[in-house]
């Protein structure tokens, strides 16, 4: 089953495409600082709407929004990114799936507290991988991704 992973971000969209235990490609998806909140936007769902073009997916997981109470414009921000990546899904008929931080690390690592390193480890013995996945979004990415395929050969379907 080919997934892609998303790691929402107005700035930086991390993203990976698995297929069981093959990591098909991995990346990140850049908007320009400089630009207005919409032209941001619409860079994401351009980007995001090739790559489920260029793959065909069965299904997208979307690591779910934290919000600190300390920094809720962040969240908002990101909500912002994250609203566009699940619309742009929608319109190409693809199944979304999301997971909390907590669960994609627990899946992976056992452990819901999981540091970025630990995880980062994880994919790295899981996918065979030469170094350590970087930058953290795609990573977190790449920990989606497995997360959901963890999660559809556990229940054996979504849920």
């Amino acid at each position: 089953m080919k997934i892609l992973g998303i790691d929402p971000g107005l700035q930086v969209c991390g993203y990976a495409v698995v297929d069981g235990d093959s990591l098909l490609e991995a990346g990140a998806v850049r908007t320009n600082a400089k630009a207005a909140i919409e032209v941001k936007l619409n860079q994401i769902a351009e980007d995001i709407e090739s790559l489920l073009k260029k793959f065909t997916p069965e299904v997208v997981a979307v690591e779910e929004l934290y919000s600190h109470y300390a920094h809720p414009k962040t969240a908002i921000l990101m909500g912002h990114a994250r609203g566009v990546i699940l619309q742009s899904c929608a319109a190409a008929g693809i199944e979304v799936k999301s997971f909390s931080a907590t669960r994609i690390k627990k899946s992976l690592t056992g452990n819901g507290r999981a540091s970025k390193e630990q995880v980062q480890r994880t994919i790295q013995t899981i996918l065979r991988l030469p170094r350590l996945p970087e930058p953290p979004d795609v990573a977190d990415a790449i920990a989606a991704a497995l997360c959901c395929a963890n999660t559809k050969q556990l229940v054996g379907n979504f849920k």
